[in-house]
């Protein structure tokens, strides 16, 4: 029953939206989830390099 409302609702959204606006929503999706996933990557980058080299407390 899930799945037969995942198909109805594309179907929906297929008829519904221009192709303009579909690819237009799916690219701006990508543009946000690229950009959170390249800043979640550096961040994680430093993060790591930062305690490779003895970043944090030394008691």
């Amino acid at each position: 029953m899930k799945a037969f409302l995942t198909y109805i609702f594309i179907f929906f959204f297929a008829f519904s939206l221009t192709s303009c606006e579909l690819a237009g929503g799916i690219f701006k999706g990508g543009v946000w989830t690229g950009v959170i996933l390249v800043v979640g990557i550096i961040a994680v980058v430093i993060w790591a390099l930062s305690k490779a080299f003895g970043g944090g407390n030394r008691n």
